[in-house]
């Protein structure tokens, strides 16, 4: 029941891709490499020059290696480590031009090289697949979540199973009630004159309000209320709720309207917001493992994470669904230039409710944590539909 997520879409940076990973794979089979100009040559957010496939291998190989040593890529590490086909003297070559078209720097006088900004984005765009999830971990991702009671349960497990996978810092959107439908309205007669409504979502997402009727209430007026109320809602989006039962009282008799109007007045506030976004964070104390990834320190990335209409925005908009990394300044926060975010949509079906995702320094394995984000969204979308 829990696939591994399919391997070949491709990441976008600032604004999600359109065609999605659906597309993407409809496109080439898996496992392929991304598609290449009839020359053989790439081009990327505004090459000086185009790149070809060696270099291309190159620049992999200084991320790779970069990313799992934390140390500068010198050009004979580079030949020893991997077999590039070629000579010593053209792997420098082709870093030299790497390193002139912005791609690498060198960090210090006789130092190897590591990647930009712009390197982890050429990298992060030709990613011919997503590391796979192991058996092992998919195991434990499921059992993990499928001991969740709530929807509450769910979003804490969810951002605290995140940030132990990646060791990132991870960000969980609670699902928007603006996106959400209505799943069941159960009406419950707890007092003469007091009416209890519960109002449960697709997503598992419950809201209850006591009503205050204005004079005593029938079991069956009750009775005929709940089942109007959900022969016209279930299954409806929030925001096209109240268009659909506002002339409801109009079908009861006299004595009974203002006990169902007063009711669909609690609907309707139920149905409206109150607090559209909420988040979930977990991992911060992460960060402290990548102090050194840091220009001076991590205190604006942390006073960022503190502010909630940041994280917001660095998922960006919940109609994305699509796979997003966002690598250094291409984050509008100046207190996360340093930081790289991952995010993706979840949901139940094939509609996205809300964002996941982490940030780290841009010094980050992308193919296990792109892998990780996209497995642990659909394991949600899918409990979210079971429930």
């Amino acid at each position: 029941m829990f696939d591994e997520p399919e391997s070949g879409s491709r990441p976008t940076g600032r604004e999600s891709a359109s065609d999605g990973p659906s597309a993407a794979r409809a496109a080439r089979p898996s496992g392929a490499r991304p598609p290449i100009t009839p020359r053989g040559l790439v081009e990327s957010h505004g090459d000086i020059r185009p790149l070809d496939e060696r270099k291309l291998a190159v620049l992999r190989a200084i991320v790779q290696d970069y990313v799992g040593t934390e140390e500068p890529v010198g050009s004979k590490a580079l030949v020893e480590r991997h077999n590039l086909g070629v000579s010593p003297a053209t792997v420098r070559n082709d870093m030299a031009t790497l390193e002139e078209d912005g791609y690498i720097q060198q960090p210090h006088t006789s130092a190897g090289r590591i990647p930009t900004d712009k390197g982890y984005r050429l990298f992060v765009d030709r990613l011919a697949e997503v590391k796979p999830m192991s058996a092992p971990e998919r195991r434990a991702i499921r059992h993990f979540l499928d001991g969740a009671v709530d929807l509450d349960d769910v979003v804490a497990r969810t951002v605290r199973l995140l940030a132990q996978l990646t060791r990132q810092v991870a960000v969980v959107q609670y699902p928007s009630l603006s996106r959400s439908t209505v799943r069941h309205v159960e009406l419950v007669l707890i007092a003469p004159t007091k009416v209890m409504l519960v109002l449960i979502t697709n997503t598992g997402r419950v809201e209850q309000r006591v009503v205050d009727c204005p004079g005593p209430v029938r079991e069956t007026t009750l009775a005929d209320l709940r089942t109007r109320l959900n022969a016209r809602a279930a299954g409806c989006r929030f925001p096209d709720v109240p268009a659909l039962v506002e002339d409801l009282p109009a079908s009861f008799e006299p004595a009974d309207r203002p006990t169902v109007t007063t009711v669909l007045s609690t609907l309707f506030e139920s149905l409206v917001e109150q607090n559209e976004e909420r988040i979930m964070l977990a991992g911060t104390a992460n960060l402290t493992r990548f102090g050194h990834d840091f220009p001076l320190t991590i205190q604006p990335v942390l006073e960022a994470l503190e502010e909630q209409v940041v994280l917001l925005r660095l998922l960006g908009e919940t109609a994305d669904a699509g796979m997003t990394v966002r690598i250094g300044r291409e984050n509008d926060y100046e207190g996360l230039n340093s930081t790289s975010i991952v995010s993706v949509g979840y949901g139940s079906g094939d509609e996205s409710v809300a964002k996941l995702g982490v940030i780290g320094p841009t010094r980050m394995d992308y193919p296990g944590t792109m892998g990780a984000v996209r497995a642990v969204a659909r394991y949600v979308g899918q409990i979210l539909a079971e429930s």
